[in-house]
C-alpha cells in the first residue's frame, strides 16, 4: 500500500532501445493505487515498448521505474513480478497443450491476496465451462480471458494489458470490459494499451497520448470528447 496520493507505479525519463534503434524518448507517467490509465497512439508509437520496458523485457533501457517506491531498474526480469506487477501481452502466451486449469496454475504466486481458482471461474464463467480444454481448443476471446485470469491468481497489484480487445467479437469485448470494471472495483491498478476509445473510457481514469516514443499529453477521461479531434489527428482513427 502506498502513501495517500503517492504513485504506486512511477516512470520517469524512460528511454529504450532495440539494438541501435532508440525507440522510447523520455517517457514519464505515474499511476496511483486503484487507478486505470490508457496509452493511446498509432501503431509504432511506443505503447507496447513502454509496457515491455516497465517489465524489464527490453535489451536496453534507462531512466527510473519505481513500484511502491522501490527502484526497479536493477531488479532482474525473473523477479519483476515479485514487486507486484503482472503483464498480459497482446500475443497472450497461452500454453496450447495445457488445459485451462493447468494454464491457470502455471504462474507462481508472488504475494498474498490473489484470487482463488473458484473466484476466477466466477469472474470468467466461460473458463469454468472449459476448464479441462487445452489451449488449442479455446477461441481468441477465451484465450484472452485466460491470459488475464492467470495473472489474478498470483497476487499482483498492478496489471499491464496490451490491446486486450484486439480482434475480438463485441460480446467478448463487453465481457472483458465488465471484468476490468470489476477488477477496478476491487482496487486493482491497471495500465492499458487500447485503441478502442469507447471501450477504454469505461474503465480509464486518464489517457496518455503517445507518438514516436514520446508522451505528447495526458488528460482525464472527462476530457475525452473534447480531445477527439486531437486523437484522430495523432492516432489516425
Amino acid at each position: 500500500m502506498t502513501e495517500t496520493g503517492a504513485p504506486l507505479l512511477e516512470v520517469r525519463d524512460l528511454n529504450g532501445w532495440y539494438g541501435e534503434s532508440h525507440v522510447l524518448h523520455g517517457v514519464s507517467l505515474d499511476i496511483r493505487e486503484g487507478e486505470t490509465i490508457t496509452l493511446v497512439g498509432r501503431n509504432g508509437a511506443g505503447k507496447t515498448t513502454t509496457l515491455r520496458a516497465i517489465m524489464n523485457l527490453l535489451p536496453r533501457r534507462s531512466g527510473s521505474i519505481r513500484i511502491a517506491g522501490r527502484d526497479m531498474m536493477k531488479v532482474p526480469v525473473h523477479k519483476t513480478a515479485y514487486a507486484g506487477i503482472g503483464y498480459v501481452p497482446e500475443e497472450r502466451g497461452i500454453f496450447a497443450t495445457l488445459s485451462v486449469s493447468e494454464n491457470l496454475m502455471l504462474p507462481p504466486k508472488v504475494a498474498e491476496g490473489g484470487m482463488s481458482v473458484e473466484e476466477i471461474y466466477h469472474l470468467f464463467p466461460n473458463l469454468a465451462e472449459r476448464r479441462n480444454s487445452p489451449g488449442t481448443k479455446l477461441s481468441g476471446g477465451e484465450q484472452q480471458m485466460l491470459a488475464i485470469a492467470r495473472i489474478l491468481r498470483t497476487g499482483v497489484k498492478i496489471i499491464l494489458l496490451d490491446e486486450p480487445t484486439e480482434g475480438l467479437a463485441p460480446v467478448i469485448v463487453q465481457r472483458i470490459g465488465d471484468v476490468l470494471i470489476e477488477l477496478k472495483r476491487k482496487g486493482m491498478t491497471l495500465l492499458l494499451v487500447e485503441q478502442n476509445f469507447r471501450f477504454a473510457r469505461k474503465v480509464a481514469d486518464r489517457f496518455f497520448l503517445m507518438e514516436d516514443g514520446h508522451i505528447l499529453e495526458s488528460f482525464p477521461t472527462s476530457q475525452l470528447d473534447a480531445k477527439m479531434d486531437r486523437l484522430h489527428e495523432v492516432v489516425g482513427v
